[in-house]
């Protein structure tokens, strides 16, 4: 086995874990294997730190609750900001066993906690994978909970994350209706 083979089977196990099942399986689990079919489609050419972010984007993301944050933006962002932090130490502990050079453990790290957005190419690509990946898998599921305005909202947030070439390949290959549409025609 190679050492990314090695990664990603690690992910997994530890994904395996998440107690939250969808269609039979751990939530977690199934999420990356979504991420990383998403990110073969959008980016073959993927590097090999690319691919282990991409399928450990919500490693173990089970063991730190959203219940246990203040509700609200600031609850929520706060959230967020440490799971970002906690998957990138996590994915870089299973680069580290799978004998990965610290700088691309440093490089996983940044890309999980998605600094320079906009900036850095990879970080880019890694957050337009993780658009399409909501698009497709759960969308649906989380728009049946929200109010019309709500999911204009949180639909045009999406699309201000995503690259110019990623909002272009999201109109060409989903099915919107014009108000979601328009997000992605910025």
């Amino acid at each position: 086995m190679t050492r990314l083979t090695d990664a990603l089977a690690a992910i997994d196990a530890a994904n395996a874990a998440d107690p939250t099942q969808e269609n039979n399986r751990p939530a977690a689990l199934l999420y990356g294997e979504r991420m990383s079919e998403e990110l073969a489609k959008l980016f073959p050419d993927a590097s090999e730190v690319l691919q282990i972010a991409a399928r450990g984007q919500h490693v173990e993301r089970w063991q730190l609750p959203r219940k246990d944050y203040p509700e609200g933006k600031a609850g929520y962002y706060a959230w967020r900001k440490e799971q970002g932090r906690r998957h990138g130490e996590r994915v870089a502990g299973i680069m580290a066993d799978a004998g990965y050079p610290e700088a691309d453990q440093d490089h996983v790290r940044t890309l999980l906690r998605k600094e320079g957005i906009k900036k850095d190419p990879e970080i880019q690509a890694l957050e337009d994978v993780i658009c399409f990946t909501f698009i497709r898998w759960y969308l649906k599921p989380f728009a049946d909970d929200r109010s019309h305005e709500q999911l204009v909202d949180i639909v045009t947030k999406t699309a201000r994350k995503m690259s110019e070439n990623g909002r272009a390949r999201a109109l060409a290959e989903f099915d919107m209706p014009d108000a979601l549409a328009a997000a992605f025609r910025v």
